[in-house]
């Protein structure tokens, strides 16, 4: 008999496949279909994308992955999971797919949202699978272990958002070799080990960093933090090592919000931080700062919030800073201040209690400025660290 060719060929393979697709739909025929659940923030699919064939190879590859992915669940409360069944991936709640970007003929998974889902469960090795996704949500659930190395794959991935779960073991290298992944949110989980330097490399470029409340270990150096070009890096509650570097200023093209709170820094403020002229929010409270607070603060034009609350600074504050056109709240509690000028009562939301100011309310006991008075004068160094002098 002679081979098959032509379309008599290409006829019986395409109704083998459909056949064989049937027989995976089977275990959820008795239960129809749902339509696709849309996300709060997801734009609906083009016109075009609707008239895609659902069946090709890169959404048989999707169907493997989420069903791998499915058997990793222990719990889902919200049964956001359950319709994940059968291979029309693209009706399942929480995924949403358009035409992929190399090839605007094939449909495929471009994201996941399982946001606030309380699911429990991992992520399986399969997950790499997902090649064209370009966004993940997953903040609030309950997913454990760490992030499966396959991810590497996902070249495409721009966000990542797996806050408030319980992911834990060392800081996911591959992360770093991914080219497209601008924000990063890591926030909330168990974390730890060093955070490398290459998260903030310029090689990664992230826009959006969210490490905060792990246990991360950082390094500050002009090779770390200072060498991003985010415009978003929080590390609050995440021991820091090193001090403020003179290269802050460094971030002055990218940076609008820095939040290092409560992270043990023992440092000066190198005025140099004045050169982040569009920096809107700076919180350094809760540290060990030391010295006094930088007149050049008072040139960060566009800065809202400043908190450097409860640390160890002192001096005067400068009216500089009070006069910022868009400083809406300051708070410089807990410090050793021993002036604020009249010019920052105008600022709507300000917090200068516990400090040394003669005649004003609510600040520290006569005898602890006293106290503080006689301490050794902090010296600050070319590095912006505190230089401490023999006595």
């Amino acid at each position: 008999m002679a081979p098959l060719s032509g379309p008599t060929s290409k006829t019986r393979k395409s109704a083998l496949r459909h056949v064989l697709l049937l027989c995976l739909l089977l275990p959820c025929i008795s239960q129809p279909l749902p339509a696709p659940s849309p996300s709060p923030t997801a734009a609906a699919p083009p016109a075009a994308t609707l008239h895609l064939s659902p069946f090709n190879d890169r959404l048989d590859a999707a169907y493997v992955a989420l069903q791998a992915w499915k058997h990793a669940i222990i719990e889902d409360p919200k049964n956001l999971t359950a319709d994940w069944c059968g291979p029309f991936v693209c009706n399942y709640t929480g995924v949403f797919c358009t035409a992929a970007l190399d090839d605007p003929h094939i449909l495929t998974v471009a994201g996941i949202d399982l946001n606030h889902g309380r699911i429990a469960g991992f992520l399986p090795d399969h997950i790499g699978l997902l090649a064209d996704v370009a966004l993940i949500h997953l903040n609030s659930n309950r997913f454990h272990g760490t992030l499966p190395p396959s991810m590497q794959h996902m070249r495409l991935l721009y966000e990542l958002d797996i806050s408030n779960n319980l992911f834990s073991g060392g800081f996911p290298s591959f992360l770093t070799s991914l080219p497209s992944l601008k924000y990063l949110d890591l926030r909330f989980n168990k974390f730890d080990g060093e955070l490398p330097d290459a998260v903030f490399g310029r090689q990664l470029s992230l826009d959006a960093l969210f490490a905060n409340n792990n246990r991360f270990n950082v390094t500050l150096s002009s090779k770390s933090l200072t060498n991003s070009t985010a415009s978003v890096i929080v590390l609050a509650n995440t021991e820091l090592a090193g001090c403020l570097p003179p290269s802050i200023g460094d971030m002055a093209d990218t940076l609008v919000e820095l939040i290092l709170l409560n992270t043990s820094i023992s440092s000066c403020i190198p005025p140099e931080i004045g050169k982040l002229k569009k920096l809107r929010v700076l919180d350094l409270s809760r540290n060990e700062l030391a010295g006094e607070l930088p007149e050049s603060v008072g040139d960060m034009e566009s800065l809202e919030v400043l908190n450097v609350g409860y640390n160890q600074l002192s001096g005067v504050v400068p009216e500089s800073i009070c006069l910022l056109p868009k400083l809406k709240n300051l708070t410089v509690a807990g410090n050793y201040f021993c002036g604020e000028p009249v010019s920052c009562l105008h600022i709507p939301v300000r917090d200068d209690r516990m400090n040394c100011i003669p005649e004003w309310p609510h600040q520290r006991t006569h005898e602890e400025c006293i106290a503080f008075e006689h301490r050794p004068p902090v010296h600050c160094g070319a590095d912006g660290c505190i230089v401490h002098h023999p006595l």
